[in-house]
């Protein structure tokens, strides 16, 4: 298997297409999840251990165990195999409570949106049930086909995206919008804007392997395949 997914990536490099060219990122053994936000990337592999990536390697963040994990503006969190919400808080993973979820900010019947108000964080729900929500400052949150407010929270009028029958769908902090269709295949949202929210059309961004979680932030472009590789795309 590590000889095939080897030559696959000999094509890639080879390959080059579309103005994304991609190379294998640092590897991480058997990783599933990846997010990226604010300079920061992390991950998480089949054993349920988080990491964060710090130069060109990986080190374990705790030894709590977690199925996602996301970092941007808000900071770190990260979801338990219990459905638990953990926040990262000088280093150290603690427990948020109120809440269980599926991902983070999703639980299996209803979706949630965290408030601040001082040093507290109260848990709002949105009214549907979701599989896969993101969020930006900028281009407010995408749960697979739909948006909302990104100032509040607030439900704005779900706008329904059509085109794509995506697995998971993520934001960058800059707004920019990328999904993973049920081939593995990768799109990136195009057309956004204040007028138009929810963008114009979904542009294909050729990978020469089936992907399973995509992650953008400053210009990189993060892809988790399926057998287990991290590739690291620039434009």
């Amino acid at each position: 298997m590590k000889t095939v997914a080897a030559l696959l990536l000999v094509l890639c490099y080879l390959a080059g297409s579309h103005a994304w060219n991609c190379r294998e990122g640092p590897r991480l053994s058997s990783i599933t999840q990846i997010d990226a936000g604010l300079g920061k990337v992390v991950a998480v592999n089949r054993f349920n251990q988080a990491f964060v990536l710090i130069g060109t390697r990986w080190y374990r963040l705790s030894s709590v165990s977690l199925k996602h994990i996301s970092v941007g503006p808000a900071g770190m969190w990260g979801a338990s195999n219990t459905n638990r919400v953990y926040k990262s808080v000088a280093g150290n993973m603690l427990q948020s409570s109120g809440i269980y979820y599926y991902y983070f900010h999703v639980n299996k019947c209803s979706l949630y949106c965290p408030t601040c108000s001082s040093s507290l964080i109260f848990w709002s729900s949105l009214g549907r049930a979701m599989r896969y929500y993101s969020c930006s400052p900028n281009n407010g949150c995408w749960a697979l086909k739909h948006q909302i407010v990104p100032s509040n929270c607030g439900n704005s009028g779900w706008l329904y995206v059509a085109g794509q029958s995506m697995t998971m769908i993520e934001v960058g902090t800059d707004g920019s919008v990328f999904g993973v269709n049920r081939s593995g295949q990768v799109f990136q949202r195009i057309g956004i804007s204040i007028r138009l929210p929810q963008g114009s059309a979904w542009r294909s961004v050729p990978m020469c392997m089936s992907i399973r979680h995509v992650s953008y932030d400053l210009g990189r472009l993060w892809a988790v395949t399926t057998s287990g590789l991290l590739m690291q795309c620039t434009h």
